[in-house]
């Protein structure tokens, strides 16, 4: 498939979507609101084939948090990446794409430790990384921890 038609079948997917044109793939900012439906299809449509999520990660665009999804599809040699965002920074919330990539469950763990942001039907929604009695999530441009000498510019 080319970018083009990967820019199409987006488009048909999620009409409010937006695509751009990278170098080598495309780049589709997709709404909260469609995210767990376009990498459903993306996925298990013939021509698009995207089986492998081989990267997930947290931004903190500030004030909107995000997530960069990079997929490849092995088979047709294809590849697209995604990016999800979320205005409300005090409950953060976006689908868990781990129904469609099991991948994704250790990866959105560590978003939601390290950025706060909850991933909806994921199976085991809890830290990662810092103990669960820390305050906070260290990513976070606004992220300050007076203890440890942590006070990120705002």
């Amino acid at each position: 498939m080319t970018n083009e038609e990967l820019k199409q079948r987006i488009a048909q997917l999620c009409a409010d979507a937006v695509c751009t044109d990278t170098q080598d793939y495309v780049l589709a900012e997709i709404p909260a609101k469609c995210l767990f439906a376009v990498c459903k299809q993306l996925k298990e449509q013939p021509d698009t084939q995207f089986d492998y999520l081989y990267s997930l990660t947290g931004v903190d665009y500030n004030p909107e948090l995000g997530v960069v999804y990079h997929l490849e599809s092995t088979g047709l040699r294809h590849k697209i990446t995604l990016v999800s965002k979320t205005a409300d920074r005090e409950n953060a919330r976006l689908d868990s794409v781990s129904e469609i990539w099991r991948t994704a469950e250790m990866q959105e763990r560590e978003v939601y430790d390290l950025l706060g942001i909850t991933f909806n039907n994921h199976p085991d929604m809890r830290r990662i990384l810092m103990d669960e009695e820390w305050e906070g999530h260290p990513l976070r441009k606004d992220y300050s921890n007076p203890q440890f000498i942590v006070d990120l510019i705002k």
